[in-house]
């Protein structure tokens, strides 16, 4: 097989014992280097696996017009968006990253929260004024605040409780708060209790921290919207490291501006880079990063090289999104 390999990334597609039957000295595959901001060459247009990570949306769109024996994508990032925009073949199996960014997302929203309930923000920009915030010293010691800056007994609530959210909740949980997740169906995943969207509004009420691992999907465009914020308190804390299209900014930003939201930390956005001209710049209680925390794969070759395999023994393969 023909095996196209995006230079934004580095991986060895070589390591590792030969699977059961077959000689490690065989080399049935040619794995080529691409330019994942680029067309593809003509003479690479027989491959029959792509491989990306951090491709341009007209290198993928290019790729999905000029790849006709192509079996297979495998995308590194958790979420399969931009892939399913760009145009292949209903065919064409996708495979996502989910798993390879479990710990650096974890780490990333806990860093968003602490940062956010601890006013990190608010205590940067001082420092930078070179000013002593006695105010917010004054403040975090008030008795009458005293939930509003600790995850000690804060209720979180984690939307989307996939992977991510299997290695972030537990993090949480060691800090004290107790940990609440909303996915497509109810139970209990991990040792923490689990409820739908249907519940969400009676959730919503008592939640001190909103953590949103949504993916971009047509049901999940703008769904934490101005009913869902105002179904928050006002303290609450908005961490949004799943994707930018799942909020309305607009309602987002007045929320913020009125004070009916604590604070928004957003590492995703809706457009991306997020423009010079976007009012979340100059929000209010905003902390903004730019879209770094899944920017680490891990993993990713050791995926890569079962996948394979399991193409061509004819084996399902791991991470199949559903494109029906």
């Amino acid at each position: 097989m023909k095996i196209l390999v995006p230079h934004t990334i580095t991986l060895d597609l070589t390591s590792g014992a030969a699977p059961a039957g077959r000689d490690r000295s065989e080399t049935p595959d040619k794995v080529v280097l691409y330019d994942a901001s680029a067309p593809l060459p003509p003479e690479h247009r027989d491959a029959e696996v792509l491989v990306a990570w951090a491709n341009s949306p007209e290198n993928l769109a290019d790729a999905a017009a000029h790849l006709p024996r192509l079996r297979w994508v495998q995308t590194l990032a958790a979420g399969p968006d931009a892939i399913l925009a760009a145009g292949f073949a209903p065919e064409v199996v996708v495979t996502n990253g989910r798993s390879l960014h479990d710990g650096p997302v974890a780490e990333h929203a806990l860093a968003l929260t602490l940062a956010a309930v601890r006013d990190l923000d608010r205590l940067g920009a001082a420092q930078r004024e070179h000013c002593w915030d006695s105010a917010t010293v004054d403040w975090q010691a008030d008795p009458a605040t005293s939930r509003h800056f600790t995850l000690h007994g804060a209720r979180v609530t984690i939307w989307g409780f996939g992977s991510i959210a299997a290695r972030l909740a537990p993090l949480y949980a060691a800090l004290g708060a107790h940990v609440t997740g909303v996915a497509s169906t109810a139970g209990e995943r991990h040792g923490f209790p689990v409820v739908t969207d249907e519940d969400l509004p009676r959730v919503l009420a008592t939640t001190d921290v909103l953590v949103s691992l949504l993916p971009a999907v047509p049901a999940t465009r703008h769904a934490f919207d101005a009913a869902r914020i105002d179904a928050l308190p006002d303290h609450a804390v908005f961490v949004n490291v799943g994707r930018g299209a799942t909020v309305d900014e607009e309602a987002l930003v007045a929320a913020l501006r009125e004070g009916r939201l604590g604070c928004a930390a957003l590492d995703v956005t809706e457009t991306e880079p997020l423009p010079s001209d976007s009012p979340l710049w100059d929000t209010p209680r905003t902390i903004i990063t730019p879209h770094v925390a899944g920017g680490r794969p891990q993993g990713a070759s050791a995926l890569v090289r079962e996948n394979v395999e399991n193409l061509r023994a004819g084996r399902p393969l791991r991470n199949v999104v559903p494109r029906g």
